[in-house]
């Protein structure tokens, strides 16, 4: 009975300090600012519409690139770097079919194109317009291309 007990205690522990390093690992993301929720679908076919491959991410602006954390990872370093001189966005659009479900309720999606390879990101509104005028304000010089 103690040792059933003692493992018990153990699982609810562990189980406590996983959620206490999420909450964590996402609080040091977001100090320094400029972050916002982004799903995104990294290497996309063309013309391909379904709810699988979303990943559910953050993503937070440095200087001239975004960095892209997965919410479910206890990686401290960014798992997808987009530079904004290299993001060419193909589209915008609504959620459809399938993704409607995937993705959070407010979503839009912007197809892009990083370095020869399709993604899409997904986020809100308000998110999105930050975005587009974050690749707009390229510094002088830059080729920036927005749809």
């Amino acid at each position: 009975m103690f040792l059933a007990l003692l493992v018990s205690g153990i699982v609810v522990v562990l189980v406590l300090l996983g959620l206490f390093v999420f909450g964590l690992r996402r609080r040091l993301i977001q100090r320094s600012g400029g972050t916002f929720d982004c799903s995104l679908r990294w290497n996309v076919p063309e013309h391909e519409s379904g709810g699988k491959g979303w990943v559910y991410g953050v993503a937070r602006y440095n200087g001239d690139r975004v960095e892209w954390f997965r919410v479910f990872s206890y990686a401290p370093r960014p798992r997808h770097l987009l530079e904004r001189s290299a993001i060419e966005v193909l589209e915008r659009r609504t959620p459809q079919g399938e993704e409607e479900l995937a993705l959070l309720s407010d979503s839009l999606v912007l197809a892009c194109r990083h370095r020869g390879t399709r993604l899409e990101l997904a986020m809100s509104e308000d998110a999105l317009t930050g975005f587009l005028a974050w690749l707009e304000a390229a510094p002088p010089g830059q080729r920036v291309n927005v749809a």
